[in-house]
């Protein structure tokens, strides 16, 4: 019996079924980080709460980059494919995964989306994963980026609870800073947290609705962009 839950099912076999299902995603992973290479696309795992505004801020981003990147996203949620839409609204082919009961996207997942896309004809590939600050940072998913979108509306303390999300980041972006001046959000306490639990990731703040700091996101994926393609795999 489970000590922890009273199950029948013994804890050690509990483990050695997560393990099982880790490395079976590890080995996904790893062949989607192959589609990526082949293709010299820059996949972007965007994670954070439903609400955060991860949906706008890639709106927001596809619009601002217009003619410069050619962008596709693959989207995650339990259910409907509304946010698919919105992005194939603004212009970027989308592809919409429903999780049914599931709490975040595995590799394989991503896998069978990718089948549906035309790398060739992409920069990047933002994976938008299900709206969760838990399960999907034990998921790799084969991307080079991982981004973790937090809200002003969420509270100061979010990188403390949560702080295996947020020590996974390569970039946080702080969204819906418009707000600022209309919620108890402390941001010099924030980025404490947030120092104190990941000293080296990036930092960006912004609205998506409005616009600002949107420039500010977008250099930094271009650095980053710079960072993982080599001088010999840049496009032309």
């Amino acid at each position: 019996m489970c000590d922890n839950c009273g199950c029948d099912v013994p804890a050690a076999r509990i483990i050695e079924v997560g393990e099982r299902l880790l490395a079976d995603n590890r080995h996904a992973a790893e062949h989607n980080r192959e589609h990526f290479a082949r293709s010299r696309v820059i996949a972007v795992n965007l994670m954070g709460t439903p609400g955060a505004g991860k949906t706008a801020l890639l709106e927001a981003t596809i619009s601002a980059t217009r003619g410069k990147w050619r962008v596709a996203v693959i989207e995650g949620d339990q259910a409907t494919r509304r946010d698919a839409d919105r992005i194939r609204a603004v212009g970027a082919p989308s592809i919409q995964v429903e999780t049914g009961l599931g709490c975040h996207l595995d590799a394989a997942q991503v896998h069978h989306a990718l089948d549906h896309l035309s790398l060739e004809d992409a920069d990047f590939v933002f994976i938008e994963n299900v709206g969760n600050l838990v399960c999907p940072a034990l998921f790799d998913l084969g991307e080079h980026l991982r981004t973790v979108v937090t809200s002003t509306a969420e509270g100061t303390d979010k990188p403390l609870k949560y702080a295996p999300m947020f020590r996974a980041a390569d970039i946080v972006v702080l969204n819906k800073t418009d707000l600022l001046p209309h919620v108890p959000f402390d941001l010099p306490q924030w980025r404490g947290y947030l120092r104190g639990i990941n000293p080296n990731a990036r930092v960006c703040q912004t609205s998506a609705t409005t616009g600002a700091g949107i420039a500010e996101w977008i250099v930094e994926l271009a650095s980053m962009r710079a960072s993982h393609l080599q001088p010999s795999q840049r496009p032309a």
